[in-house]
C-alpha cells in the first residue's frame, strides 16, 4: 500500500481505508480512538470494559470498511453508530448499571481547595454520573456527546439521526428530568 503522511484528511484516509489499506484506517483509529473510548466509558462507567468495547468498534469497523458508504454525515457518525450499539448490547447483556467510583470521577483539586471541599465536589459529581447512568441511551448519548465531546447540536442531530431542532428538544427534556432528579435528591437528603 502507499505511504502516506498523517496530514492525509479524513475523507483520503476513508476512501484507502475502503480500499484496503490498513495505513490509512490506522491514521482514522489514531484521530477517533480517544472520541470513542470516552464516549463508551461515560456510557459504561468502567475503565475496562470501554477499553474492550473501544477495540471491539474498532475491529467491527476495520472489518467493515469495504462496505462503508458515504451517505453525507462524517465518518465519525458511524463509529459512534457502532459504539452506541456495543453499548446498548453490552447494558442488555449485563442487565446492570455501573456507578462510577469515586477514584474514577476524581476532579482536580484547585491551590486553596480544603480536602472537605474536594469530597464534596466528588461525591456531587459521582452523584450526577449516577443519575445520568439512569436516563435512557439515547439521553446518555446527547449528554456525552454535548458535555464531554463538546458537540453542536447539528453534529449531535447527524450522530443520532435526528434534526437539530429534535435534539434540541431532547436536550431541554434531559435537562429538565436531571434537574427534577437532582431536586428529589435533595430534598430526600434534608428529610
Amino acid at each position: 500500500m502507499m505511504s502516506m503522511a498523517p496530514e492525509l484528511s479524513d475523507e483520503d484516509a476513508l476512501i484507502l481505508a475502503i480500499k484496503g489499506d490498513q495505513y490509512a484506517f490506522g491514521i482514522l483509529y489514531e484521530r477517533y480512538v480517544n472520541r470513542i473510548f470516552n464516549y463508551v466509558y461515560y456510557r459504561t462507567g468502567n475503565y475496562f470494559d470501554a477499553e474492550d468495547l473501544t477495540a471491539r468498534v474498532f475491529h467491527r469497523a476495520i472489518n467493515h470498511i469495504s462496505h462503508y458508504r458515504n451517505m453525507g454525515v462524517p465518518f465519525s457518525a458511524w463509529l459512534y453508530r457502532i459504539a452506541h450499539n456495543l453499548v446498548a448490547n453490552w447494558h442488555r447483556d449485563n442487565h446492570r448499571r455501573q456507578e462510577v467510583s469515586l477514584d474514577d470521577a476524581t476532579l482536580l483539586p484547585h491551590k486553596g481547595d480544603l480536602p472537605e471541599t474536594i469530597l464534596m465536589q466528588n461525591q456531587e459529581l459521582g452523584g450526577l454520573l449516577t443519575k445520568i447512568r439512569t436516563l435512557t441511551a439515547d439521553r446518555q448519548q446527547l449528554i456525552i456527546l454535548k458535555f464531554v465531546e463538546g458537540m453542536s447540536n447539528s453534529e449531535i442531530g447527524v450522530i443520532m439521526g435526528r434534526s437539530e431542532g429534535a435534539v434540541k428538544s431532547l436536550y431541554h427534556r434531559t435537562l429538565l428530568a436531571l434537574r427534577n432528579e437532582l431536586e428529589v435528591n435533595e430534598d430526600e437528603k434534608a428529610r
